[in-house]
């Protein structure tokens, strides 16, 4: 049999390539991006290749899909993507396309599913990825191994499910047995999803993150934020004043005594966990402070354990309190259009109207989400302007912002194949 001939149209982003290289070896690293960046559509799809497509992103939560033939599906760009609990409670993650004539599976958000059918022509896989049936149609000399489902990295730590398009995903187990310990406490697969919300953000996904990564803005914008929140992320914040360093200390005798975790723990400046506690008095994100949810989580005793603060790049950040969890994902859907979701985690337990209700529990987050909205999209718009040109970040109140446009740009020359072989080999020792 002749072998199949493809034709190759080459990359036709190999030009933006070399020019967004340029542009960050070039590039002020205490200064904001240069315009292209923020807004061209090129860049964006670099974005997504070389980081969307290749790092570890936050898929969802374990407890989205606790049974046998429970799913959630999700888009990464173009890639319709289904991640669904198997046998034994292994977790599965496949890209979403029949491999007939590439229909997608699942067209709903969440489901349960004996088998995957493809609505198209009805070939069924089972919920591992092999198929089972295409039909007599397809001839007698058909292979049905030959046609399983193309599947997706995926790893499950704390209750969270990672996956990675790429074929050699970066390294994350460290990261994630650190996790695992800091979300013990919570027992993860007993809880559920109270409510989630998503929105389309008209800013490119980075604004969304530099917003998120400072709090330089937060007492010009977020009120209902500030009656709990705290914004320094540690004692060794240059900002941080003695009597936040004694509260800290307080807070960390108490979590001691029912060990609960809560050291600084960083893992380059991809991942940082730490536990820091809510203003004096407070022991929850809500609009007075006391707890959202009556019953609170896993073996969790004491409801004021502050927050713990999760933050994994380049598309999620995580506030986990005594009485429920907030989760973040970023998901880029063109230069200058970004998904934001945000989940409510609480007790599988908890009973709506009881336990929690649902206005309160979301009311401070829903109120800082429309105001970072509104932050993000003016922000867009005058980088969009011919008077745009990179500002000056403070050192001290916008450190969290350099530190993620240092990782992107990094990781993007590295994904890039761009950052000379002497410092790629100087990184992995």
């Amino acid at each position: 049999m002749d072998k199949p001939v493809t034709l190759s149209l080459g990359d036709p982003l190999e030009p933006a390539r070399k020019a967004t290289a340029t542009m960050l070896h070039e590039r002020n690293p205490s200064f904001s991006l240069p315009q292209p960046f923020y807004n061209d559509e090129r860049l964006f799809q670099i974005d997504l290749q070389e980081i969307f497509h290749k790092e570890w992103l936050i898929a969802g939560m374990t407890c989205e899909i606790p049974t046998k033939g429970n799913y959630l599906t999700l888009q990464i760009g173009d890639n319709p993507i289904i991640v669904i609990r198997g046998a034994e409670g292994v977790v599965h993650a496949f890209h979403n396309v029949c491999r007939h004539r590439g229909s997608r599976l699942c067209t709903s958000d969440k489901g349960k599913v004996a088998k995957l059918v493809c609505p198209y022509h009805q070939w069924t896989y089972e919920i591992d990825g092999r198929l089972l049936f295409a039909g007599s149609e397809m001839g007698a000399d058909f292979n049905l191994a030959d046609y399983s489902l193309k599947p997706v990295n995926v790893k499950v730590a704390g209750g969270y499910i990672f996956i990675s398009l790429a074929e050699k995903p970066p390294a994350i187990d460290e990261f994630l047995a650190t996790l695992a310990h800091y979300m013990e406490p919570y027992d993860m697969e007993n809880t559920k999803v109270a409510v989630q919300t998503t929105f389309v953000e008209k800013a490119n996904w980075k604004l969304v993150l530099e917003n998120n990564r400072e709090c330089y803005h937060c007492n010009g914008a977020h009120p209902e934020l500030l009656n709990t929140l705290l914004e320094w992320d540690d004692v060794t914040d240059p900002r941080a004043s003695q009597s936040f360093k004694d509260h800290v200390a307080a807070s960390a005798a108490a979590w001691d005594a029912e060990n609960i975790p809560y050291a600084h723990a960083g893992f380059g400046l991809r991942n940082r966990i730490v536990r820091m506690p809510l203003l004096k008095g407070t022991v929850s994100m809500t609009m007075d402070g006391k707890q959202g949810c009556n019953k609170l989580m896993g073996r969790i005793k004491n409801p004021d354990l502050g927050s713990m603060r999760i933050l994994h790049l380049p598309h999620s950040w995580n506030h986990c309190m005594g009485d429920h969890v907030i989760v973040f994902t970023v998901w880029p859907i063109s230069a200058q259009e970004t998904r934001v979701t945000t989940k409510w985690i609480v007790h599988k337990d908890a009973v709506e109207g009881v336990d929690y209700d649902i206005a309160r529990l979301r009311q401070v987050w829903d109120a800082t989400n429309a105001q970072d909205l509104r932050l993000g999209e003016e922000n867009q718009r005058g980088i969009n302007s011919t008077a745009y040109q990179p500002g000056p970040y403070s050192k001290t109140y916008e450190f969290g912002v350099i530190n993620f446009i240092d990782w992107y740009s990094q990781t993007l020359l590295d994904n890039l194949g761009e950052t000379p072989a002497a410092e790629r080999l100087s990184k992995s020792q």
